[in-house]
């Protein structure tokens, strides 16, 4: 009998690749940029890199891709999880690992509740659990055991949100869906009540944030997909109150015909405090053709509208974000891009980090507050924090080349769902890992 083909069981874990993540704490008191299993954390107060510190039973930091990470809405703590089953909580005052949680599958998505007494982790199956964390402050609680909360029964959940006043989680997955779920008083013993669902998006949904003002507290979502559309959306009913096509209104789709080959996912968005602007990371599937900017959506809460305002130029066609986060105290917008397992370079995790500022709450269709991308110089702590989060200062052409390639064979792994035979899908149903768990 022959070897069966290696598409028929999962990738080649050898040869898969992550794409790298960003997150900044809510006051900018540091930044973590995630590559692979490698977590490089810098500390903007003390202008250092900072040491990590886990003595948690799994006996080392991550031992695999990474695939989350977020700090929660105070900044007292971080979670990073990925495809070694592993959801590790720190603490940023010590940055020290306070609780190590294992999970039975690889996670895809993590939140944590705006009191920060819960962290929700979602798995490949499509399972999202949650863990009470009631401990003192600073006080390590080493595996603790994660309870179920709700289940999108076997699609993947690509992104998880809690709604800015906590009654509510949001989440959303490979298969266009987007599910609000009441958050219940005893998480821990489920959520069982579902809000509403906002049904529109016709390819995976790929991000989600929230939307909201002094005027209008409780927020509205919006959402990005592979389907080239940003989506705002009242959660309370579900309803659809705009789209903006993004790829049409940046001008990215040609004009000679080509349009129905053209094709641009968004693959990440973050909001700025006040609600006024979306910036969306797009990746264009066109040969040779990439988008060399972060789009700039203006968004009108009391109107709920969208509309695309501009495009902000980084310069260079081998920058093709994988992350965006927006600091909520300076306005300052960090990128991350870069892959794991890269091998054209003596560096095999690539990272390179760049920032926009002059994100005003002013209107962005002004020239008064135009955003620019600073330059290297410019980046608060400059080299030190280039240094630490990238792990070089610069790299050839020939290794961005690579990388830009690898970031979006790594996007499409992650987000666009396989299609299987009923042969193929057989041989993976016996050959799953999940059948090796003990009785």
């Amino acid at each position: 009998m022959e070897d069966a083909p290696t598409e028929f069981g999962e990738s080649n874990k050898d040869n898969e690749v992550a794409p790298a993540l960003i997150a900044v704490h809510p006051t900018q008191e540091s930044v973590a940029v995630a590559v692979g299993s490698d977590l490089r954390v810098f500390d903007l107060r003390q202008g250092g890199a900072i040491s990590l510190e886990d003595d948690s039973s799994s006996g080392s930091l991550h031992k695999d891709s990474i695939r989350a990470i977020r700090y929660g809405a105070n900044g007292k703590l971080f979670v990073s999880a990925g495809d070694d089953k592993l959801v590790k909580i720190w603490s940023t005052e010590s940055w020290r690992c306070i609780t190590t949680v294992c999970s039975e599958k690889r996670v895809t998505a993590v939140a944590i509740s705006n009191n920060g007494f819960y962290v929700c982790f979602a798995d490949k199956f499509g399972v999202v659990w949650i863990v009470n964390l009631d401990m003192p402050d600073g006080q390590a609680a080493v595996d603790k055991k994660a309870a179920p909360l709700l289940s999108h029964y076997c699609s993947i959940i690509t992104s998880l949100e809690f709604s800015p006043d906590g009654k509510f989680i949001v989440s959303a997955d490979r298969d266009f869906k987007i599910r609000v779920t009441v958050f219940p008083k005893k998480p821990l013993d489920g959520a069982h009540e579902i809000q509403s669902f906002c049904l529109g998006h016709t390819e995976f949904v790929s991000c989600l944030s929230f939307v909201c003002s002094q005027e209008c507290p409780q927020g509205f979502l919006v959402s990005g997909s592979g389907d080239s559309t940003v989506r705002l959306w009242d959660i309370s009913s579900g309803h659809l109150l705009d789209t903006c096509e993004v790829g049409e209104k940046a001008g990215l789709l040609v004009s000679n015909g080509r349009e129905a080959e053209c094709y641009s996912a968004v693959t990440d968005l973050c909001t700025n405090p006040d609600g006024s602007l979306v910036a969306v990371a797009v990746q264009r599937q066109v040969p040779d053709d990439v988008l060399q900017g972060i789009i700039l959506l203006k968004c009108d809460l009391s109107g709920r509208t969208l509309s695309c305002a501009k495009v902000v130029s980084i310069g260079g066609g081998t920058f093709i974000p994988t992350s965006l986060r927006i600091c909520s105290s300076t306005r300052l917008l960090w990128m991350v891009t870069g892959v794991s397992n890269l091998h054209v370079s003596e560096q095999p995790s690539l990272a390179r980090v760049r920032v926009i500022s002059g994100l005003m709450k002013s209107n962005p269709d002004s020239d008064q507050h135009e955003p620019f991308v600073l330059e290297d110089n410019e980046v608060p702590a400059g080299a030190k924090l280039l240094e630490k989060l990238q792990g070089s200062l610069s790299y050839s052409e020939e290794v961005f080349l690579a990388a830009a390639e690898a970031v979006k064979t790594a996007m499409s792994n992650l987000l666009i769902k396989k299609q299987y035979s009923d042969e193929k899908r057989e041989f993976r149903k016996r050959t799953r890992n999940d059948k090796k768990i003990k009785q």
